[in-house]
């Protein structure tokens, strides 16, 4: 006997993924000008390096999601097209009022009106979280750099101070820069801390996301997380730099703090993230249902 369902089934996927990659196609098409704008910043400034990734990471996540895309339930709905016409709305916006990040972040709705013009809101729920992570891929608005940029400084400054006057080492601060004996660390913009505080909010929403099933706030916990391991990663970073300047490694502090440190610092933010996840599972338990009467014995009469 034909398994006609199984066909309809396979048909309703082809059509559905055909639709899709033909209305991205167009999407790339009206959107080159702005992925030109994207890979810039990715190319040129450290904070967004990790966008690369993200488009990566998206797509395995809607792979490994591909269990929970039922092809019978794929129903085109008209609301993608008022999706749509909000992001071109906003691309109308960007443009006339000069604020291009308006023109960025229309990708998103584009995307949704796109699973919603071809798939419905059954494909909207197996692809937001792989659209919203596509949201790390985009520069922040220059204002809020910014307002980020300056107590970031503050804190990486101050903290590492202290971390190296614990340590023993003669270190002063005067504003962004630390005193280190001859040595002179400043603490620049780009040292900021703020290229690891985006790349790590990344690294733990992808965590959250591919952990195994556990309670909602045990993700936002982890999400949250990645401030304060920002923190602690470059106060690592600059602390580490003045103990090798104060031990009379200045070649191998320079190479460090402005080449390697970067890198070293991702291992180190997992290594915590790890951690973070290991003491969490073991200081909350999550119970098990069964019945009342598990490990009771049966009274016999």
């Amino acid at each position: 006997m034909t398994d006609f369902s199984g066909q309809f089934k396979q048909k309703n996927t082809r059509v559905f993924l055909f639709q899709a990659i033909a209305l991205l196609g167009v999407g790339l098409w009206a959107y080159w000008s702005t992925f030109t704008l994207i890979v810039g910043k990715w190319n040129h400034s450290p904070e967004y390096s990790h966008g690369f990734l993200v488009p990566i990471f998206s797509l395995a996540l809607l792979w490994t999601r591909r269990g929970k895309l039922d092809s019978s339930k794929l129903q085109p709905s008209w609301w993608g097209v008022a999706v749509i016409a909000i992001a071109i709305g906003m691309r109308y916006l960007a443009t006339r009022f000069y604020y291009e990040w308006f023109d960025l972040l229309s990708l998103l709705p584009f995307l949704v009106g796109i699973c919603l013009l071809t798939g419905g809101w059954h494909a909207l729920r197996w692809a937001w979280s792989a659209i919203a992570f596509l949201a790390f891929m985009l520069p922040l608005p220059y204002s809020l750099e910014v307002a980020l940029r300056g107590p970031l400084r503050a804190i990486g400054t101050g903290t590492s101070t202290y971390v190296m006057q614990t340590f023993g080492l003669p270190a002063l601060a005067e504003g962004n820069v630390i005193l280190v004996g001859d040595a002179r660390i400043g603490v620049t913009e780009a040292c900021s801390g703020l290229s690891m505080l985006m790349v790590f909010f990344a690294f733990s929403t992808a965590t959250a996301l591919f952990i195994p099933e556990r309670p909602f706030w045990e993700k936002i916990l982890v999400i949250a997380s990645a401030i304060p391991i920002a923190i602690v990663a470059n106060v690592t970073r600059i602390t580490v730099t003045g103990l090798l300047y104060a031990t009379g490694f200045s070649k191998m502090a320079d190479l460090f703090f402005h080449d390697f440190a970067g890198w070293m610092m991702v291992p180190l933010a997992l290594a915590i993230l790890w951690l973070e996840l290991l003491l969490v599972s073991r200081i909350v338990i999550v119970e098990d249902d069964a019945p009342m009467t598990v490990g009771l014995a049966r009274v016999e009469s």
